[in-house]
């Protein structure tokens, strides 16, 4: 997880000179906003990662995915906290930095995780885990938290 942070980190300042070109300054306040909200971000990720760990017994990582489903932690509110987090991180970083260049590769970054998301991990859980992953499409949106009684999962 710390080498994928590590390499979002680097490719955010690979894009960061493009500002040079962009022309386009962020005020100062926004490197405390981008502190709070990489902070908030990086916490979401910490609580997937623990979720994972101790409910899926499994890691984030891709070579060892969670062998059970997990539904609950920040996974209640959200089918994709942890990719919710990534961008709160990388986003709160190009705040931080007062970069717009980086503030755009966070959102081609969502796009693209979007994308994946929506192509290869959901119909991958939805094989693995069925009935059950089913049941918490039906409950739990993809990226925006439900706000209503219905939003309780309990598998």
């Amino acid at each position: 997880m710390a080498a994928f942070i590590l390499f979002f980190g680097w490719l955010a300042l690979r894009v960061q000179p493009w500002d040079k070109s962009l022309k386009v300054p962020l005020p100062e306040w926004t490197a405390v906003v981008g502190v709070v909200i990489g902070t908030i971000g990086g916490l979401i990720v910490l609580a997937c990662a623990g979720v994972f760990v101790a409910r899926g017994r499994g890691t984030p990582a891709i070579f060892d995915p969670p062998r059970k489903f997990v539904a609950t932690g920040p996974y209640k509110f959200v089918r994709n906290p942890m990719y919710i987090g990534g961008f709160l991180m990388l986003a709160g970083f190009g705040l931080y930095q007062q970069s717009l260049a980086i503030l755009l590769f966070s959102v081609a970054i969502f796009l693209l995780f979007h994308l994946y998301v929506v192509f290869i991990e959901e119909p991958g859980l939805e094989s693995r885990f069925g009935e059950s992953y089913f049941a918490y499409k039906q409950s739990v949106n993809r990226w925006l938290p439900k706000f209503s009684h219905s939003a309780q999962v309990t598998l």
